[in-house]
């Protein structure tokens, strides 16, 4: 007897995929208060971890576009699996020659490999099944990214997390004791980029003994030669700003929430991360409510409205004082979770044989992520408040709120 749903095992494989990525994206904010502490950077400098990541998304999306052309879905997601693994295992010697420089080479290679990984599984879940129902498959498979921003947190800040010297003890150090003690701390990373890299294997392993359906973009159009004719698509080219702003605001938010906590709250590293992991919840949650919301409200519309409650709650986070603003953060977190797989569902409607150089420009699109928590930091430093960084997701949630209103309409809605 057929299985009622052909794509079914195939799309629960390919949530495996959103699950890691997520949980690596969000390792990040772990690791960057504390490499901060490790070589003693400042907000400004611990933000090129982020840039080291976003980067590759803008130099290896299109690379991963012509592999996705010429060899297919399953052959890209092996390559970014394989990639992602060897920048995992890539931690143990950065964190043997005590080298930051080195630790930003392995997070680069790691996001070669979640580009790739990207770039093919998000049109593939989209494109696994009904049409009219792919904004709602693709929050569903990004609802697992969720569940890695919740989990994540947790389990790094207590396997990376030390109850290491304080700033204090360090100061009144020698120097090469300072250097030992700080390399001490720098290590904790190993052991769960180790692990990680293990997974990552054996996933490759299963898809490469797994058939995967073949999709097949069914248009009388002609496949797409060049990326610059898929930017004719006017939908798309607002997709790309879009998500550009969107990666932007979450990566600042996210990555620099514990530095922000700490200082915005005043609470301690540890009780920051057990929040980070309540965003992270938060934006779970938001998955899946907004996956069944969007039931009863089109996705643009629901865009658009979380948009603008996150311009709210930005104002919030800028000016409140205490554990107010931490809820407010939570919140932005919250209204944040349908945004990216609706803006690249949305992105990619319509695009037939442009589909996966659409798909190419919109990860692209994602080196917001390397150049927004950068201005972030830059106000920050620049006013020695870390609050006044929240104008940078304001501007963002702002930009997708008009995407929500009016850039995704493709020709064909506004005829």
């Amino acid at each position: 007897m057929k299985s009622k749903n052909p794509y079914l095992f195939a799309f629960m494989l390919i949530t495996t995929l959103f699950f890691m990525w997520g949980f690596a994206h969000n390792l990040d904010p772990i690791l960057i208060p504390h490499l901060k502490k490790s070589f003693t950077l400042s907000t400004t400098q611990a933000t090129l971890v982020d840039s080291a990541v976003f980067i590759a998304y803008f130099i290896m999306a299109l690379p991963a576009g012509f592999i996705m052309k010429k060899y297919g879905y399953k052959s890209g997601i092996i390559l970014g699996l394989l990639l992602f693994a060897l920048g995992s295992f890539l931690f143990v010697p950065a964190a043997n020659n005590q080298s930051y420089n080195f630790f930003l080479v392995a997070l680069f290679i790691i996001a070669c490999g979640l580009t790739i990984l990207e770039t093919a599984a998000n049109p593939y879940a989209a494109l696994l099944g009904d049409p009219k129902t792919s904004v709602q498959r693709l929050n569903l498979a990004q609802s697992f990214n969720g569940l890695a921003a919740a989990l994540a947190p947790v389990i790094g800040g207590y396997l990376i997390f030390t109850k290491g010297k304080s700033e204090a003890e360090l100061n009144l150090m020698s120097e090469s004791a300072r250097k030992i003690a700080l390399a001490s701390e720098a290590s904790t990373v190993k052991t769960p980029y180790i692990v990680l890299g293990i997974v990552l294997i054996l996933i490759a392993v299963i898809f490469g003994f797994t058939k995967l359906p073949k999709i097949e973009i069914k248009s009388k159009k002609a496949s797409s030669k060049t990326v610059f004719h898929a930017l004719k698509h006017k939908h798309l080219s607002w997709a790309v700003v879009a998500q550009f702003f969107y990666v932007g605001a979450q990566v600042s938010v996210f990555s620099l929430f514990i530095l922000y906590a700490t200082k915005a709250a005043t609470i301690d590293e540890h009780t920051a991360a057990i929040y980070l992991s309540t965003c992270g919840f938060a934006f779970l949650v938001g998955r899946f409510l907004g996956t069944f919301l969007m039931r009863f409200i089109s996705p643009a519309s629901l865009l658009a409205m979380y948009a603008i409650i996150n311009v709210l709650l930005c104002i919030i986070a800028m000016l409140g004082t205490g554990m107010i603003t931490i809820y407010s953060i939570v919140g932005i977190c919250f209204f944040m979770s349908i945004m990216f797989p609706t803006i690249f569902s949305l992105g990619i409607k319509n695009l037939d044989g442009d589909t996966e150089y659409g798909s190419s420009l919109i990860i692209m699109s994602i080196v917001g992520g390397a150049i927004l928590p950068r201005a972030f930091g830059v106000i920050s430093d620049a006013y020695n408040n870390i609050q006044m960084g929240y104008i940078v997701p304001l501007i963002c949630f702002v930009v997708i709120f008009y995407f929500g209103i009016k850039g995704y309409k493709t020709q064909e809605s506004k005829k």
